[in-house]
C-alpha cells in the first residue's frame, strides 16, 4: 500500500486546512521544495499536491512550486489536484513532470470532461471524490450535491480513469481516525483502486487500512499526522513494507 504525503500549498507555503477551511490553515513551512525532501528521505513513493489557491480561483495558481517539485525530483511520482479545469492545465502539469492529475469540482459539474480527458491523456487521470454520508461535496466543500459516490465512481471508472482519491470530509483534518469502512464499500464497489483521504491520525489507521487493502485500497494520503508527529513516515513504512 502507498503512503502518500501530502503537500498542501497556499500562497507558496505548505499549509494544512481543517475541513477545508480555508481560513482555518496551518502554515507547517515556508520551503515546499525541502518538505518535498523531507517526505522523499523518508520513503515516499508518491506525492500527493493541492494547490489550494487554485482550487478555490477555478485555475492554477501554485504551479511554479509544483513544477519546481517535480523537477527536484524527476523519478517521483506527483498527483495533483486543485483548479484543474481544463485540458491546457493537464498538459502544462503533465510537461512539467506530473504523473498524474486530479479532477475534482470539474468532474462532478461536467462529467463529459472525464470522458474526454482520459482518452486524450490515458494513464494520467485520478477523480477526486470528496463526499459526506454517501453524497458528494464540490467547490471547496461549501456545497453538498445531490449525487452518490459510489455511482459517480462507477461512472469514472467506465470513462478510465486510473484511480479514485475518496476523502470523508467529515474527517479531514479534525484528527479523529480515517473512515475505513466508508472508503471500503466504496473500493468494493469498483475495480479501479481507491485511495483513502482524510483523518489517517496514528499507526492503528494505516493498519486498518492494510486489513482493506485487498478490497482494492491502493493507498492512503497523509496530511496533519505526518506534520504533526502523530506518525512517523518512515516508520509506516517499514510496516507497510513488512506486511
Amino acid at each position: 500500500m502507498l503512503l502518500i504525503p501530502a503537500i498542501d500549498l497556499k500562497q507558496g507555503k505548505c499549509v494544512r486546512l481543517r475541513q477545508g477551511r480555508m481560513e482555518d490553515d496551518t502554515v507547517f513551512s515556508d520551503d515546499p521544495v525541502a518538505v518535498a525532501g523531507r517526505w522523499v528521505e523518508a520513503g515516499a513513493k508518491r506525492l500527493h499536491m493541492v494547490d489550494l489557491d487554485g482550487a478555490f480561483a477555478g485555475k492554477p495558481v501554485n504551479a511554479g512550486v509544483i513544477g519546481e517539485i517535480a523537477k527536484a525530483f524527476p523519478e517521483l511520482p506527483i498527483q495533483v489536484g486543485g483548479g484543474i479545469r481544463d485540458e491546457e492545465t493537464i498538459d502544462t502539469y503533465l510537461a512539467a513532470g506530473v504523473r498524474y492529475v486530479i479532477i475534482g469540482t470539474k468532474a462532478v459539474n461536467a462529467p463529459h470532461f472525464v470522458g474526454d480527458v482520459c482518452a486524450e491523456f490515458p494513464g494520467h487521470i485520478i477523480v477526486g471524490l470528496d463526499a459526506k454520508d454517501g453524497k458528494v461535496a464540490i467547490d471547496g466543500w461549501s456545497k453538498l450535491s445531490n449525487h452518490d459516490v459510489i455511482d459517480m465512481a462507477q461512472h469514472f471508472e467506465r470513462d478510465g480513469v486510473e484511480a479514485i482519491v475518496y476523502t470523508d470530509i467529515s474527517r479531514d483534518g479534525m484528527m479523529q481516525g480515517v473512515n475505513v469502512e466508508a472508503t471500503r464499500k466504496l473500493a468494493q464497489s469498483i475495480t479501479i483502486p481507491v485511495i483513502a483521504s482524510g483523518g489517517v491520525t496514528n499507526m492503528d489507521d494505516i493498519k486498518a487500512l492494510l486489513a482493506a487493502e485487498e478490497d482494492g485500497i491502493m493507498g492512503t494520503i497523509l496530511g496533519r499526522a505526518i506534520y504533526e508527529g502523530t506518525i512517523d513516515l518512515a516508520e509506516a513504512n517499514k510496516l507497510v513494507d513488512a506486511g
